[in-house]
């Protein structure tokens, strides 16, 4: 998904919600900014709307198929809607990828998928919102290996602190999911509660 400019978009949604905005230096700009301009009052609608938007434009998906997820959420009954929402945005192939600090963006997930890079229990995923089950396994595929791409990995991962429902084992360079994520709304950038009303409205 074309995205475009990002300092713009994430100032308009009030959030760093891409990596490159996650900066001290996007934060004191956005705060300068609040002190000189006058923020106008959102209506319920509008809320509900700068949340979705927040949540698309951090995964990186297209209206239709965020919309797609919302309809699949709100059709499974024995569980809440805002966590299977939450549950099937984070275990996306190339969210794991990131998650787990193999990939530095969610961008960068989705092209190192697509170009073959990688595995899920030993077969080739190609597919950027292909969804991981809990026991999987995601690795490097074996003729990848060595690619430019995963040249910084070693000492990227040292430095890296996981989710709790994947393990990463550096030294063979694979990803264990081993829970399922779970839907913290106080850690979260985006208010899931306020993406469904907006779909059920």
């Amino acid at each position: 998904m074309k995205i475009g400019p990002k300092y713009k978009i994430a100032r308009r949604l009030g959030a760093s919600i891409f990596d490159k905005t996650a900066t001290p230096k996007f934060a004191a700009s956005s705060a300068k900014k609040s002190k000189t301009t006058r923020p106008k009052a959102k209506s319920q609608y509008g809320t509900q709307l700068n949340e979705k938007q927040k949540a698309r434009f951090m995964y990186g998906i297209n209206e239709r198929q965020f919309g797609n997820y919302v309809s699949k959420a709100l059709a499974m009954k024995n569980r809440k809607t805002p966590d299977t929402l939450y549950e099937m945005l984070e275990t996306r192939i190339d969210n794991v990828l990131y998650r787990a600090g193999f990939a530095s963006t969610r961008q960068f997930g989705r092209q190192i998928v697509s170009h073959g890079h990688i595995v899920v229990n030993g077969t080739k995923v190609t597919i950027p919102s292909f969804k991981v089950s809990m026991g999987d396994v995601v690795s490097i595929r074996e003729a990848s290996s060595k690619k430019k791409c995963f040249a910084n990995l070693d000492a990227v991962l040292k430095e890296m602190s996981f989710p709790k429902w994947i393990t990463v084992d550096a030294a063979k360079r694979e990803i264990k999911v081993v829970d399922l994520p779970v839907l913290m709304p106080s850690e979260n950038m985006f208010d899931v509660n306020a993406i469904i009303q907006y779909y059920q409205r």
